[in-house]
């Protein structure tokens, strides 16, 4: 008697069936090859920090490793490392990069990036911008530089005006100085103790206050008292003013120097931001948003240099930096 026939029980009628070449798979005008052409004109490796290991699994590739993450941000502008290991295993691309190497997991690629990429990447991006100009002769003579605001990743309601800190510091000296003539008069006059009023006060001149106050009118802090039920001696009314208005006065002082000279705004969540005025105004009511000027320098379509910048008027972002990298990749197209 003849078995039954069941290998069709054993097998998919879907078959994988993949060239010996991949590139062959890849289009011909797909990015990835101008990116490799010219990954594979600059040497690299003296850019990256090269430990030996002794036992264990091999090391992995530090170059295939750069390419990568560099492509991987090229394609998508930001991508989690996640996805990073997860397009290894399954964009053909990122294969053929890989040029036979096992995909690399994103702990990997988060001990490279750490370990190796995080002093060397500016000079690596350098190097392939320098590349790229003397590769394709651009003309650097000419600059063309333009600018958009971009919010930052702040808070919205979290802005501190340096005008009004520098109203709300002259009131405290207003009122310090009106509690100076009060002490004077009430306090010091029997001791032929002084404190001279002035028109600004610096904080080390009001501790010095504080300290002589204190020993003059033998304050002793861990007596005063607070809450309800208790009454504070004139002394010690006086004496926590005028300590008030010191951490008052800090706290402007603070905020002031964070905004600098030539910006009048910061966010306390980026003190790197200042509120301006953005192109994309989702709020509808022409609100001031938490942003920097990101500036953009263009010679012969190519990006030549980027920044991002604190003042939201473009004449005040030109500086020196542009001029001295602008002249740097001239010298290199020039040699």
């Amino acid at each position: 008697m003849l078995k039954p026939n069941h290998t069709d029980k054993y097998y998919t009628p879907i078959q994988l069936k993949l060239p010996l070449e991949i590139e062959r798979i890849i289009d011909i005008s797909d990015p990835v090859y101008s990116f490799n052409e010219i990954m594979n004109h600059i040497d690299l490796k003296e850019h990256l920090t090269v430990k030996e290991h002794g036992i264990g699994r091999p090391r992995c590739d530090s170059v295939k490793m750069l390419k990568i993450i560099l492509f991987s941000f090229m394609e998508n502008g930001y991508l989690s490392l996640g996805n990073i290991e997860k397009s290894c295993k399954t964009d053909i691309r990122y294969m053929w990069l890989l040029d036979g190497m096992k995909p690399p997991t994103y702990v990997t690629f988060g001990n490279f990036i750490k370990n190796e990429l995080s002093e060397s990447v500016e000079e690596i991006f350098g190097v392939v911008n320098r590349s790229i100009f003397d590769y394709e002769h651009v003309d650097t003579d000419h600059a063309y530089i333009d600018g958009t605001k971009i919010e930052a990743n702040a808070n919205k309601y979290t802005w501190v005006w340096k005008k009004s800190c520098t109203r709300n510091r002259d009131k405290v000296f207003l009122k310090v100085t009106g509690l100076i003539e009060r002490i004077n008069a009430e306090d010091l006059l029997y001791f032929g103790v002084r404190f001279e009023p002035r028109s600004e006060y610096a904080i080390e001149y009001i501790d010095q206050m504080l300290e002589s106050y204190q020993l003059t009118m033998g304050i002793d802090e861990s007596t005063f008292v607070s809450g309800k039920g208790h009454h504070k001696s004139n002394v010690q009314r006086k004496y926590e003013e005028l300590k008030g208005y010191r951490d008052r006065l800090k706290n402007y002082a603070r905020h002031i120097e964070i905004c600098g000279e030539a910006r009048n705004s910061y966010s306390k969540t980026d003190h790197g931001a200042t509120f301006m005025r953005v192109k994309r105004d989702y709020m509808g009511n022409d609100q001031l948003l938490p942003a920097y000027n990101m500036q953009a320098v263009i010679c012969d379509e190519y990006i030549a240099a980027i920044d991002a910048k604190q003042y939201a008027s473009d004449m005040d972002c030109s500086d020196g930096k542009v001029q001295r990298h602008l002249r740097s990749l001239s010298e290199v197209s020039c040699g």
